[in-house]
Order: structure tokens, then sequence, then C-alpha cells
């Protein structure tokens, strides 16, 4: 049976290693090489993590099992202000543990712990052509809009935005 496992600042390596090993699978498609690099650098350097996790109030989560770390996730509510709404930044399964629940279970823990909170609608955005889009229908997830951001160095991302209203 997986369990899930609050993160703190010390398991930024952790998240790094994960993310290195799920993202050339969840974009290698969709993203060139040099895309994909810049965003692993922009999102998940230890700087970066730090100030998820310290200043902008992202809680990361690792699933487990066999005590072994098969993908993670982060979210935090979208406003300081405002806990109705909460943003799904990021779930990611490992490749070769895909299709076997993990993903539905860090989705179902997130739900679990911020419904008590007042969340009423869980927000992400996901890449318009990412076959992650089907997953999040299945559970639920509607889009609410489409978003193109500029993140710098002439690469743009390409966003279905998805709500969940719980």
């Amino acid at each position: 049976m997986p369990g899930i496992r609050k993160a703190t600042s010390n398991d930024i390596d952790l998240i790094q290693q994960l993310a290195y090993a799920t993202w050339p699978t969840a974009y290698g498609a969709l993203l060139s090489p040099s895309q994909l690099n810049y965003m692993l650098e922009l999102i998940y350097s230890k700087d970066a993590l730090a100030n998820q996790i310290k200043n902008l109030g992202h809680q990361f989560i690792f699933i487990y099992d066999d005590d072994i770390a098969l993908g993670f996730a982060s979210y935090s509510p979208k406003d300081k202000g405002n806990k109705n709404v909460f943003r799904l930044h990021k779930l990611y399964v490992l490749p070769d543990q895909q299709g076997k629940g993990f993903g539905k279970f860090l989705s179902d823990f997130i739900i679990d712990e911020i419904r008590p909170l007042g969340a009423s609608i869980l927000e992400l955005n996901v890449n318009r052509h990412n076959v992650a889009f089907h997953f999040y229908t299945k559970l639920g997830f509607t889009i609410a809009r489409e978003e193109d951001i500029d993140i710098g160095n002439g690469y743009f991302m390409n966003d279905y935005v998805m709500e969940l209203k719980m």
C-alpha cells in the first residue's frame, strides 16, 4: 500500500532527483532539449525549490511504496488571503510507475488535505499537448481557460488552466 510523506526543505535533493527522472518523459516530445533544460533549472534549482517551500508556501509531498519514492506533488492556496482556491503546482510520478494509480493517490491526498481548510476549487496548469491533460480530465478537472506564459529566454508555456470544483 502506498504512503504519503510531507516534504521539508531537507528534501530538495530528492525533489530534484524525481523531477529530472520524470520531466524528459513528460515533456521530451513537447519541448526542445534546450527549453526542457532551461525550465528544469528555472523551476527545480536548489534556490528555486527553497523559495517555493520557504517563501511561497508550497507544500511538497512524496508518494512512497516499499520505502521508495515514486513521485511527488506540490500545492498551496492560490492567494494567501483566500483559501477557497488552491493550486496544484506539480504532480509527477516516475515513468515506470505511471498507470498504477499513484497520481490519483497523490491527488486524492491533496483534496483530503485542502477540503477541511475551506477549498472549493483546485486549479492547475497543464501543457495543452501533454497527455497528462487526459489524466486530469478523468479526475474531474475541466478547462477554465487557456494561458500562454512567457517564462523568459524566448520560451512560452502554452497551457490550459483546469479546475476541479469540490
